[in-house]
């Protein structure tokens, strides 16, 4: 009897998706509706359109929870679309890659993928030599979260990551809110909870070129980070467990300066990653009030802000892209022709007692906030 009442809930959930499932149309980013409807593993996609009065626009499918356009205007009133993604689910399912996408339960890297928690050790999937990256594989980029609009601006996506999924414990049940403000900003709120001890750190892996010219790259635009620490690599790109300040180091962002500025110096650092893929430890210490971040790209007049209530944010330079994935417009994403800006508690941090916790029990609620507010120099 259970199984039956499980199998009609999944047929009356699928019913009213392709009841609130929008029109085909196509967007401002010139994307269509019908390229994002597919049946994967007897769920469906969709492409949902958020608007605001100002007239950004940002479309998010319910594969991975993933952003696929941000429409923002420059100093001239000119639109452009500012992340990276495919024009079509398909793409998004047969390639392997982040753009736009929800990742959890933990981004960034578990060490050996194990962790112990109440005195129980964990295995978790690897799927990065010997270690776990980005939640294990498949992650929360490749599932199919339920989608359920709340208005025009605003689209509330769920997922049930099951008990040992990847090797994580605890059945979490996670929402998330996407909302476009008045004030052209991308709020995106995650909530969570679990019935067992668990980890989570969720995050954002949109990759922004406030240009909207993705033949260009990012090495030109102003970069700040409110940051005075980050947490090392050794020589295979592992954390260390340490907290070092960024002064007098080419991570040093907190007078803003051009991306492309120091990214090219002889450094272990930067030499392990091919450029900046680092975790800064931001001074903000969780008020979402103040400014952890900001952008510039000074031919457009563009700018991107970032406020969040998490202790660190990731700075990726998309050292990896080499031209293989072809993108929206027919365009090739090149090496550092984009940058992620992704909100977060430190990698590793399971195994390291040093670093804010991303512990989460039965009974607290996981609740992580970041604001991308997208603006114009005066």
């Amino acid at each position: 009897m259970s199984s039956v009442r499980v199998l009609a809930g999944v047929m009356v959930v699928m019913i009213l998706c392709v009841a609130c499932r929008p029109k085909d149309e196509t967007t401002l980013s010139g994307l269509r509706v019908s390229d994002f409807r597919m049946e994967l593993d007897g769920q469906l996609t969709d492409l949902y359109i958020l608007k605001n009065r100002q007239g950004m626009e940002v479309c998010v499918t319910n594969y991975g929870a993933r952003v696929v356009s941000v429409m923002v205007p420059d100093r001239n009133g000119e639109w452009a679309d500012v992340v990276a993604g495919f024009p079509a689910i398909g793409a998004y399912v047969e390639r392997r890659q982040n753009f736009g996408a929800t990742i959890g339960r933990y981004i960034g890297r578990i060490l050996n993928a194990e962790f112990t928690l109440d005195s129980v050790t964990y295995q978790l999937t690897k799927n990065t030599g010997e270690h776990s990256a980005h939640g294990g594989d498949p992650g929360f980029a490749s599932r199919v979260w339920q989608a359920e609009p709340v208005n025009e601006s605003t689209l509330k996506l769920s997922y049930l990551s099951p008990d040992g999924e990847n090797g994580f414990p605890g059945n979490l049940q996670v929402s998330l809110f996407y909302t476009v403000t008045e004030d052209n900003e991308l709020d995106i709120r995650y909530e969570a909870q679990t019935d067992k001890p668990t980890v989570i750190n969720l995050s954002h892996h949109s990759f922004f070129n406030i240009s909207g010219d993705f033949h260009t790259s990012v090495k030109d635009q102003i970069l700040y980070i409110d940051a005075d620490y980050y947490t090392p690599y050794d020589s295979l790109k592992q954390v260390t467990g340490e907290i070092l300040p960024v002064a007098g180091t080419a991570l040093d962002f907190t007078e803003p300066h051009r991306i492309g500025e120091r990214i090219d110096e002889d450094w272990l650092q930067l030499n392990v990653t091919g450029g900046y893929d680092h975790n800064w430890v931001l001074n903000t210490e969780g008020d979402l009030s103040l400014l952890a971040a900001r952008l510039v790209d000074e031919k457009s007049g563009r700018t991107l802000e970032v406020y969040t209530n998490e202790p660190a944010l990731q700075v990726y330079t998309a050292n990896g892209l080499r031209g293989a994935m072809t993108g929206k417009e027919g365009i090739a994403y090149e090496k550092r022709t984009s940058v992620c800006l992704e909100t977060q508690h430190f990698p590793d941090s399971p195994n390291q007692p040093q670093f804010p916790s991303t512990v989460l029990r039965p009974g607290e609620r996981y609740d992580s906030r970041c604001i991308y507010r997208f603006g114009i120099l005066d």
